[in-house]
This record gives structure tokens, sequence and C-alpha cells, in this order.
């Protein structure tokens, strides 16, 4: 039997919110904070998290009109998320910098097992983790924003082809031939990191 008490859908929060009733998406922002601190975090420095995610909340406040009922409202959110943090490293990019100056015997090891396995696995089982990801981050500055947005997507987190390109409104065409390049540039440059010892 339905029942009267059961929680508002998305779709009728949305409507309130799209009536005038702004202080409706309270009830937005406490149901879906989680979900989009967790992309954020797999995407921008730990210092820049809270901000991108209040820009993600933002962007999908000022977009609310545009949200189609038959969507998925978390699929929706998601792939604003992933985009917000795809603009965040396109206005940052050219002055980031990952401060390194030699490579430690575990970044070597590392940069070897990545080279003879470049996989979605192999980023988060060889080595260290943390100095992984360390090297991994100094290696995704030197490409472009668009390169590591759909590195990390497609070989990091293990979105396939179709579900990056719904996350970025590109076409799978598009990012088939990005993640094909951009995974041969990151080959390149880590390959020639092996034999310096030192990050120029």
């Amino acid at each position: 039997m339905h029942t009267t008490s059961s929680k508002p859908s998305d779709r009728e929060i949305i409507q309130r919110i799209i009536d005038g009733d702004a202080d409706a998406f309270a009830q937005i922002l406490k149901k879906y904070k989680a979900c989009v601190m967790g992309i954020v975090s797999r995407h921008v420095p730990y210092d820049h998290v809270e901000e991108t995610a209040h820009n993600v909340f933002v962007r999908a406040y000022q977009s609310l009109e545009i949200f189609r009922g038959d969507d998925k409202f978390r699929n929706w959110l998601g792939s604003i998320a992933v985009r917000t943090c795809y603009d965040f490293w396109r206005e940052r990019y050219r002055s980031k910098e990952v401060p390194m100056s030699t490579l430690t015997q575990q970044h070597q090891e590392w940069l070897e097992n990545v080279i003879s396995d470049t996989s979605d696995q192999a980023f988060s089982q060889h080595g260290s983790r943390e100095e992984a990801r360390e090297l991994l981050d100094w290696a995704l500055a030197k490409l472009s924003a668009e390169d590591r947005i759909v590195l990390e997507l497609v070989y990091l987190e293990g979105l396939t082809v179709k579900e990056a390109a719904e996350s970025l409104g590109w076409t799978a065409a598009n990012v088939k031939v990005r993640t094909f390049r951009s995974r041969k540039k990151l080959h390149k440059l880590l390959s020639g990191l092996i034999g310096k010892g030192m990050v120029q």
C-alpha cells in the first residue's frame, strides 16, 4: 500500500526548486554531497576538493532547468562533477607543478612495472600507492587537461569509453582516440624517466 510519508523523489525536489523554492536545494546537497566529494577527490588536489565540490553544486543548481527527468539525477550530477574537475585543470594546468627533484628506488621500480604493463591495474597494484600517485601526478601534469581527465576516467577508474564519453559530454570516438593518444604520451613520458633518475 502506498504511503504519503515517503520521501520526495529527486524529480519532485527539482521541480520545487525550479518553481521558486530555493531552500529545497539543501535536500539535494545533503543527499549527494558524499557522492560529489568522492568524484572530485579522485581528480583534484586535496586542498581544492571543497571548493571544486561547491562549484559542482553551483553549476548543478544553475542548470536544473535543463535536467531531463528521464535521466538519473545521480548520473547527471556526476557528469557535472567530472566536467568541473576537467575545467579545474584547464584553468590551472600551466601553473600547476608537482614538486619532485629525484626519483626514489620505489619510484623507479614502479615506473618499470607500469611501462611493462600499462594497464588499468598497474597504477594501483605496483609498489606503494602513495609513491605511485606522487609520480603519476607529476607525469599527468605534463599532459594536457584533456589527456589527463580521459586517462583518469578510463585507466584509473575503469570507466568504459561510452561511460567516459557520457561523463565528459564528448563523442565515444573522441574519447577512444584521445585515450589511445594520451596513453602513448604517458608511456613515452614515463619511459623517458627510466635511467635518468632525475626529473628535469
